[in-house]
């Protein structure tokens, strides 16, 4: 089989290609208005246009969901609810966002009140009828969406996920034209707002994704047809770290909103557990933004995510996004002082450097001008950065504030180094860890040249660049294992809660999960099952995620959890809140995966060129990564460069090539 990962980031696409025992990388501009015109060229560049007998296995990280919601470009989507219930959406949890602010400005309600619709069909929280869905009640709500004619209807009832016969029967009587998402469906889970804004974000994007993936599977059907004896598949990677099918995924929309950090985070993971390392704090700089997570041996989940304004409560990737990257906009402030993001220069125009019509200078700007980035060697030199435009765009602020067009490029540099630290210490230290702990590793095309950096500001003293960092998003992909996760509702006193009763609820879910993987072409045997609670201490509304391990041994782990995370333990009943089953399929090959990762040791001295560098007296070492030996020591001051991406390694650190290609970094003083 032929394997092909794919990561659509804001400025740049990234291919990794395993073909007959090679791996293959490649990279992109991204085009923006319509993200599959880049995929489809690469797979063109790459020569997969003419397939040979094997089957070709595809899977992508997509924006499309992301950049939909945060640009409020979403379709227009009637909310369906209870008598009484329609404002629930806009009064959300009454949360202020500026806590001191008498007078705040009304922040945009997620749905029109005049799209928000009421019905019958309530039921208590005994699971017992309230309010009967009549005749009536269908024949009104078909003539409102035919008057309003939204793209798509979220359908949310009280208390569905104890009984959803009632959404199921407003579905059927809607427009088979109309995108339709229903809350049991979507997150059969308590709490009315959560469940509300994630059947609506699902419904809202939802056409937009299934435009986007029939365009992007008619595009790659046409320059790649099925015919015998191969055949092609095309798979999404979804927000909790695994792969789903695109003929699904258009229905699973709200699990789609971090998927391509969803990836990098896989494949962080995965070149990391190659060289021994376990527990990771991880940095993923781009061209548009930089993700930052925690790794402790597996990818850590949350289920109160946040996408601009909306909680996510379905299982993703636990993760903090800055608008801080290679493209983002340096610019001097009303109040004279230096602003770096979040905006960016995205790919087009791109930053100045890239000679596209960028005219503002960004960090990659700064990078060129203190020499860090090889204006010959970037992409591999197939794409030349213009060093006079770099000069240029960074001297227009350094004259408002009186500096050195050098002196100004270090100023971006450092200011936008300490947004990136101030997101590492948001999942570190904010959060009882101590990142000196932890071993800091970067990627994205942009992470290496900041690395030693953030190490520093956090007192981290090992850092790692995988290999092929600059596309390790796009190798995650590949390494992820198709994955589902589903939950329900169900609630009880651990200590006397009815096995036999949860016990079903597993299963249900188990089944459902399975099928799901089978349509995608997996074994039984392939499956591996999960089963876990969201537990609490009564009358508490936060929950930990332990695995269900009967009573005894989950309450016992739940104890010593929390005291883990929170300092104490309470002498208190404790109460599951929610069921939860994590299927999931083989990883793709994974064992023979492993030696595309194996750098070949030449056993000779490495060679190298050298170049000045802004603030270093003497001249620096320049490395071809492909050409450093396994354990070939590099001292700092020194760059070290490869097609995709550019590690610079700080004066007092010192790096070398360990087995498996990863380059590992410490601090020489450590």
């Amino acid at each position: 089989m032929i394997l092909l990962g794919i990561d659509t980031g804001g400025t740049f696409t990234d291919f990794v290609l395993v073909r007959d025992n090679r791996l293959t990388i490649h990279k992109l501009l991204s085009t923006q208005h319509a993200p599959e015109l880049a995929i489809l060229q690469g797979i063109e560049e790459l020569g997969l246009d003419e397939l040979p007998d094997d089957d070709l296995y595809i899977v992508h990280g997509s924006t499309v969901a992301t950049n939909a919601v945060l640009e409020g470009k979403v379709v227009r989507t009637a909310y369906v609810t209870n008598h009484g219930m329609r404002d629930i959406l806009t009064l959300g949890r009454q949360a202020r966002r500026e806590l001191y602010n008498l007078q705040p400005k009304p922040a945009p309600p997620p749905v029109p009140r005049e799209l928000c619709l009421e019905t019958g069909g309530r039921i208590g929280a005994n699971g017992a009828l309230i309010d009967p869905l009549t005749a009536a009640d269908v024949e009104q709500l078909q003539q409102q969406i035919e008057q309003l004619r939204p793209q798509a209807v979220a359908i949310n009832l009280l208390f569905s996920y104890l009984d959803d016969q009632y959404e199921k029967q407003l579905a059927a009587a809607i427009d088979k034209t109309i995108f339709v998402s229903r809350s049991s469906e979507v997150l059969p889970e308590i709490g009315e707002y959560e469940r509300g804004i994630a059947t609506w974000l699902n419904a809202a994007v939802g056409p937009i994704m299934q435009g986007y993936l029939q365009r992007l599977s008619q595009g790659v059907q046409a320059r790649i047809p099925d015919q015998p004896p191969h055949h092609t598949r095309v798979s999404v990677m979804q927000s909790s770290g695994g792969a789903i099918e695109a003929q699904q995924a258009a229905r699973q929309a709200v699990h789609l909103l971090l998927s391509g950090p969803a990836g990098g985070m896989a494949g962080a993971r995965y070149a990391a557990a190659r060289s021994g390392k376990l527990r990771l704090l991880t940095f993923d700089m781009g061209g548009t933004s930089t993700d930052v997570a925690l790794v402790d041996g597996e990818l850590q989940l949350t289920n109160e995510g946040q996408i601009g304004p909306y909680p996510v409560a379905v299982p993703m990737v636990d993760i903090h996004t800055i608008g801080a990257g290679g493209g983002s906009i340096a610019r001097v402030d009303e109040g004279g002082l230096l602003q770096v993001g979040p905006q960016s220069a995205g790919a087009s125009p791109g930053p100045a450097c890239y000679g596209r019509g960028g005219k503002v200078a960004t960090v990659t700007d700064a990078n060129l001008v203190l020499s860090r980035l090889r204006a010959d060697a970037f992409l591999g030199g197939r794409m030349r950065l213009n060093i006079d435009a770099a000069r240029h765009a960074v001297k227009i602020l350094a004259d408002q504030l009186s500096l050195g067009v050098e002196a100004m490029a270090e100023g971006i540099i450092r200011l936008a180094d300490e947004h990136m630290a101030r997101a590492l210490r948001v999942m570190s230290v904010q959060r009882g860890i101590d990142p000196r702990k932890l071993t800091l590793v970067s990627f994205g095309g942009a992470g290496g040249l900041h690395v030693c950096a953030l190490a520093e500001a956090l007192s981290m003293h090992e850092a790692m660049v995988p290999v092929h960092a600059g596309v390790l998003s796009a190798m995650g992909m590949l390494v992820a294992p198709k994955a589902r996760q589903l939950s329900q509702s169900f609630s009880g006193i651990v200590g006397s809660i009815d096995e036999n009763q949860l016990r079903i609820v597993f299963d249900e879910l188990t089944h459902k999960g399975r099928q799901a993987l089978q349509l995608e072409g997996l074994q039984e045997h392939e499956i591996q099952i999960t089963a876990s609670v969201d537990v609490r201490y009564k009358g508490q509304s936060y929950t930990l995620n332990i695995p269900w391990l009967g009573k005894e041994k989950t309450l016992d782990s739940f104890h010593f959890n929390h005291e883990l995370r929170y300092g104490h333990r309470l002498e208190l009943e404790v109460e599951v809140v929610t069921a939860r089953v994590k299927v999931l399929g083989l990883s793709h090959d994974v064992e023979g995966f492993e030696k595309f990762l194996t750098h070949e040791n030449r056993f000779r001295p490495a060679q190298h060129s050298t170049t000045k560098l802004y603030g270093i007296g003497d001249p620096v070492p320049v490395f071809q990564r492909l050409e450093l030996p396994v354990d070939y020591i590099v001292q700092g001051p020194a760059l070290i460069t490869e097609t995709v991406s550019t590690t610079f390694v700080h004066a007092g650190w010192q790096c070398h090539t360990d087995h498996v290609g990863n380059l590992i970094l410490h601090k020489a003083s450590a």
